[in-house]
């Protein structure tokens, strides 16, 4: 433990505790010498401005005064090598979730962060590149939209935007009560309640045009109804699950999907012969069909029927592609 984490957890023992802590449990807490931890003392005193008060010997106790202990607070931001490098891994997970989201607003932060790590590894250079966040497939998103979007989350305001529907590329008007922000495959959504339709619906935020926050304050809807109709069903499609899709993984794939996470209600066994069966809900078959797609022979759907029948016709459709 350096210096500054020394100080800091010296600091964070004498707030939290009612009673003097002795010197022999302090420097046992703190992995230190007892005149390290005198010398600690008296910086956190002298420098600091704590309101130390300790007896002398090798049965002295550490306590903060009464009056003053609530009030006093480290000046400036202290956080201990953990907590610095944990928000850097957050702050580098934030900056790759889509190209220049928040990147001006998250620049200062990624800079104080990496010169506050600087001081506890004595000077040398710790840049965000040491920790990589690789995203896949994530599409362009308007910086301006994004912070109007997340903005009337926040604030718990209506919003009003343009939306052009992937699937039939037709731009619609929408007004509606957002209720949460949602990162999926590193992608965007944005759940809301449409006032219009009268229902729950997941807009993708790359596709929401003009955004404009209202002064109308949002309507909530309550946790349950929100986890039911929009996390009840496989993937990012709303809606409550038609089917339990039932599928099956050769012994050789069985070793990684035994610990991959398809859905919060999943259900799956090791069978007998070493395969895997996986059971999950969906309402839409689209992203399930895509996913299981991923494993090529090494996955089989068993049930429904109709979700067998709407793979076949996708793998024989894909072979036709090729012999043409």
């Amino acid at each position: 433990m350096d210096r500054y984490e020394r100080i800091l957890s010296l600091h964070r023992i004498l707030k939290a505790s009612r009673y003097p802590v002795s010197l022999q449990r302090l420097k046992d807490e703190l992995g230190c010498s007892r005149a390290t931890l005198y010398r600690d003392v008296a910086f956190l005193r002298d420098a600091l401005g704590a309101p130390i008060e300790s007896g002398e010997g090798d049965q002295a106790a550490f306590r903060y005064d009464g009056a003053e202990a609530e009030r006093f607070e480290l000046p400036g931001l202290w956080l201990t090598s953990d907590e610095l490098s944990a928000l850097l891994a957050l702050n580098a997970l934030t900056a790759k979730s889509g190209p220049g989201i928040l990147s001006d607003a998250l620049a200062p932060f990624e800079k104080r962060i990496e010169a506050l790590l600087s001081d506890h590894v004595s000077g040398r250079k710790l840049p965000v590149e040491r920790i990589r966040v690789i995203a896949s497939g994530n599409r362009k998103l308007d910086e301006i939209s994004f912070r109007v979007v997340a903005g009337a989350v926040v604030a718990r305001r209506q919003l009003k935007f343009r939306y052009r529907a992937r699937s039939t590329g037709q731009t619609t008007e929408r007004q509606v009560s957002p209720q949460r922000l949602a990162h999926y495959r590193d992608n965007w959504y944005l759940d809301a309640w449409d006032h219009e339709r009268e229902g729950l619906r997941s807009f993708a935020v790359d596709r929401i045009a003009a955004p404009q926050m209202l002064d109308a304050e949002a309507i909530d809807r309550d946790d349950a109804e929100l986890d039911k109709h929009l996390a009840a069903s496989y993937g990012i499609f709303s809606g409550a699950p038609k089917a339990w899709a039932t599928i099956r993984f050769s012994p050789h794939a069985s070793r990684w999907v035994a610990d991959e996470h398809w859905h919060s209600q999943q259900q799956g066994a090791f069978l007998s012969d070493g395969r895997y069966e996986l059971k999950v809900p969906y309402s839409n078959s689209k992203e399930l069909l895509m996913d299981v797609l991923k494993y090529g022979p090494d996955a089989e759907i068993v049930a429904p029927l109709s979700l067998r029948e709407e793979m076949k016709i996708l793998l024989q459709l894909s072979i036709g592609a090729y012999q043409a």
